[in-house]
């Protein structure tokens, strides 16, 4: 491991893996340096964790409180969380292994080096008492848990999403602070798996970029479910005594206090930008603490791009592999390849789940050049949904008047997430609801509440058979 490399990669999670394929495909010689685990934060302690956790809890909690009809439990079930946990980090492991130990060792002229890198000069880097030069560097370190200034929280045992991944034994009762993907995530996760679950949450309502019937909807949903929901909470401070955690927080401007046996801060993630030196290389850092980029991935310093978490939000393991392909392609060929985040979905994966891709009403309604009109259908309304007896959730799309072309789609159903996908395409191709309406869809799925929507526009839904054009 020695010499000049054509692109020296910090970081090992997705826009890295994403940036050395790139490197290997244009034969190019790489250089990975990261701190491990190798995969990054999805693989390991994000999106696979956290949703093979969920589904697990989901199911339990929809078998023993609300099986279909006709289905009884004579002598019950029981969820061993241990075993849970066990199961989970054999998965986790098993795709990290087939997806980045494997892949990795796939590829040609691709050095990995574990450890933590710091520039020394705008084209070499620092690694324990070695250095490494590079024509061109990304900078793919992630994020980590952003830990909010709260008057004692130094001194209180709490859980990130990382230690709330690994516990051994379940929680009795649960404190998250935080109303956004993660902490709602976590918290019907574990409430359905038993721990008593209270979430508290700074703005006037859950999912606040979100559109308002879906923070609406999705905070009945979950109080239904058990989880307890305080919103407008100021958190104030927090302590321990004995096994308990304590919150005193400002609620409506009474000052109330919240215990129980964990504290979860879900409050958002902070760009791994510090202890790499990046002022030596000329690498300027945004006021959130995320590398400067502009549309080609490319910082302040020419030859030196970044991508994924730490270039800031959005946050999302597809974007940042997006990110990592763009600039790597740039920084290798020059192609000039732009990023471009008109039409990308996000989720939370909640059940019902949230996935929404373009503008919501009030982005649509604050373009000047754009006079938006929205519908909104149900689940309710839908085929598929009343036959399998969850008819929670809606559509809603944000389309242009005058040319009815389709600004934005907002799901909350149970597989909203694998439904966005008609919408990405539509915000991203400019189509319209015409476009959408003429598309013959399956029957019966959830996916056709998306043409129901796009119909709603023009007919009254509730007087239309179940394939009715």
């Amino acid at each position: 491991m020695a010499g000049r490399y054509d692109l020296v990669i910090l970081g090992g999670g997705a826009a890295a893996f994403s940036a050395v394929i790139r490197a290997d495909r244009n034969g190019a010689k790489a250089l990975m340096i990261d701190v491990g685990p190798i995969g990054g934060t999805c693989v390991n302690v994000g999106c696979v964790p956290s949703k093979r956790l969920l589904a697990v809890g989901d199911q339990f909690f929809r078998v023993t409180n609300r099986p279909l009809r006709g289905l009884r439990l004579e002598d019950g079930w029981s969820a061993d969380f241990s075993s849970i946990i066990r199961a989970k980090d054999r998965i986790v492991a098993s795709l990290q292994k087939a997806k980045y130990v494997d892949v990795l060792a796939s590829l040609k002229g691709v050095e990995r080096l574990p450890g933590r890198a710091a520039f020394v000069s705008p084209h070499e880097v620092k690694v324990g008492g070695s250095r490494f030069e590079g024509d061109k560097f990304l900078i793919a370190t992630g994020s980590s848990p952003t830990i909010p200034p709260i008057s004692g929280i130094r001194d209180v045992d709490y859980l990130t999403n990382v230690e709330a991944l690994s516990l051994r034994d379940r929680p009795e009762s649960l404190i998250v602070v935080g109303g956004r993907a993660l902490g709602l995530e976590f918290a019907q996760m574990y409430e359905n798996l038993g721990t008593d679950v209270t979430v508290l949450q700074r703005s006037a309502r859950i999912l606040p970029e979100e559109e308002p019937e879906v923070s609406q909807y999705l905070t009945t949903y979950l109080s239904e479910d058990g989880v307890k929901i305080r919103t407008s909470v100021e958190v104030l401070s927090v302590e321990k005594k004995g096994k308990r955690k304590i919150v005193t927080a400002r609620v409506a401007g009474n000052r109330r206090k919240f215990e129980a046996e964990a504290l979860l801060l879900a409050t958002g993630r902070t760009p791994n930008t510090e202890g790499q030196n990046l002022l030596a290389a000329g690498v300027d850092i945004k006021d959130d603490r995320g590398v400067k980029v502009d549309a080609e991935m490319r910082s302040t310093a020419p030859h030196i791009f970044a991508a994924g978490d730490v270039v800031g939000k959005p946050m999302l393991e597809t974007t940042a592999a997006k990110e990592g392909y763009i600039a790597a392609e740039n920084a290798l060929t020059n192609r000039g390849l732009k990023m471009d985040y008109r039409a990308v979905p996000h989720a939370v994966f909640t059940n019902p789940a949230l996935a929404s891709v373009g503008l919501t009403d009030a982005q649509a309604s604050a373009t000047a050049r754009v006079r938006c009109t929205c519908n909104t259908v149900l689940m309710e309304k839908v085929p598929k949904p009343i036959i399998v007896e969850d008819t929670r959730g809606l559509v809603k799309i944000v389309a242009e008047a005058k040319s009815h072309r389709i600004l934005g789609v907002h799901i909350l159903a149970s597989l909203a997430p694998d439904m966005i996908h008609e919408g990405v395409l539509a915000v991203k191709h400019g189509l319209t609801l015409e476009d959408i309406i003429d598309t013959v869809h399956v029957f019966p799925t959830h996916s056709e509440a998306i043409k129901l929507a796009a119909l709603s526009f023009f007919e009254d839904v509730d007087k239309l058979t179940c394939c009715a054009l």
